[in-house]
């Protein structure tokens, strides 16, 4: 195969003042939350167009690493952006919303350029998802070390979201696979929210003895994030519709494909936000801030606040296509759009990496 790295241009828009100011909100009632919905009017900057499928938002210290999907990262440093390619032990899938996925850069990257990943690949025994260690050397990324492999995959729903916890453990969310019944089996990886160790081993004080497994009953987790008082909560895609915004615990059970949306059943968890029965977000890469959880909605063609407090949600990025990941610092929200992605209608210059002030 032949191996390249690709440069790009990258144009920065700059707007005056820096503020997003929005119009006033419209709050009404609906499936028992309370909605307000708003639509940004300025203060909205471009940092990075022109990617391919983006999946995963990663910065250290001034500089990002974007994940996309076809197989390479994208490190944007100092107004320019360098695509740089991946080198697989496995061969990439190229099933619908699959490929290279979660991304993360290790704690001690500055030291060790190492990153880690999660990707779909297909062999001779069939097509699966796996999470491995990735070493940066001159520009290019290469496949270290297996952490763990034989993920459940199919045509949909990988999961793929990694994010490494408070507690300095991996978390990643894996899909059903289209095999709902997989969620509910806690010998399968499908379905799942697992923690791992950092070299891939099982945490002592994971929830099920000798199990990855730290919660259940997922459909397609695409997002995790963490409160400043250690609380966990995820993003699911719902049946067509009712999304989730859920709590996690340890051990817990989140009802799928058994209840959805606000369902109960003793043993199972109804989700803290949903979208209900009409309406869907499809929803992926979330972060918190300041008692607020924001999510990248796909099909719901936004950026979702949920405020944890009030139970209050709202729009407050619209018009920009699929949004598929946010990240948060210094009270500025990163975001990416996702719309060449085969269900979006790309924009000029798609896909981009934006950046917005958040106002409280």
């Amino acid at each position: 195969m032949k191996h390249f790295v690709l440069f790009m241009s990258i144009t920065i828009f700059l707007t005056g003042c820096s503020i997003l100011k929005q119009e006033e909100s419209q709050v009404v009632s609906k499936n028992n939350t309370m909605i307000s919905v708003s639509k940004p009017i300025e203060g909205l900057e471009v940092m990075g167009e022109e990617f391919n499928i983006p999946w995963s938002i990663n910065k250290h210290e001034q500089t990002f690493y974007l994940s996309e999907r076809p197989g390479t990262i994208v490190k944007i440093e100092n107004g320019e952006a360098v695509r740089q390619q991946v080198d697989l032990k496995e061969e990439l899938a190229t099933a619908a919303e699959a490929g290279l996925l979660g991304f993360v850069l290790t704690p001690n990257f500055s030291e060790s350029n190492e990153a880690i990943a999660y990707y779909t690949y297909v062999d001779s025994s069939g097509q699966f998802n796996r999470i491995v260690t990735l070493r940066l050397d001159n520009n290019r990324w290469k496949e270290d070390r297996l952490l763990l492999d034989k993920i459940p995959s199919g045509r949909y729903h990988h999961g793929g979201r990694l994010e490494i916890g408070p507690d300095g453990k991996l978390f990643a969310t894996t899909g059903d696979a289209l095999q709902s019944s997989i969620a509910q089996d806690r010998s399968s990886l499908g379905g799942k929210i697992l923690r791992l160790n950092l070299d891939g081993t099982i945490p002592n004080d994971n929830p099920f003895p000798n199990s990855y497994v730290y919660s259940y009953g997922h459909r397609n987790p695409q997002g995790i994030s963490w409160a400043e008082d250690g609380g966990m909560y995820a993003s699911e895609h719902g049946n067509n519709a009712n999304d989730e915004i859920n709590k996690i615990e340890p051990g817990q059970n989140f009802g799928w494909p058994i209840i959805e949306g606000l369902e109960k059943q003793n043993g199972m968890v109804t989700p803290l936000f949903t979208s209900g029965q009409n309406e869907t977000w499809a929803p992926s890469g979330m972060d918190y801030y300041n008692g607020k959880l924001y999510v990248a909605a796909l099909r719901g063609n936004a950026v979702l606040e949920f405020n944890l407090e009030t139970g209050e949600q709202r729009e407050i990025i619209t018009g920009l296509g699929r949004i598929r990941d946010v990240f948060i610092e210094d009270n500025f929200l990163y975001f990416i759009s996702n719309n060449t992605d085969g269900r979006g209608e790309p924009q000029q210059n798609d896909d981009k990496l934006y950046r917005v002030p958040l106002l409280n």
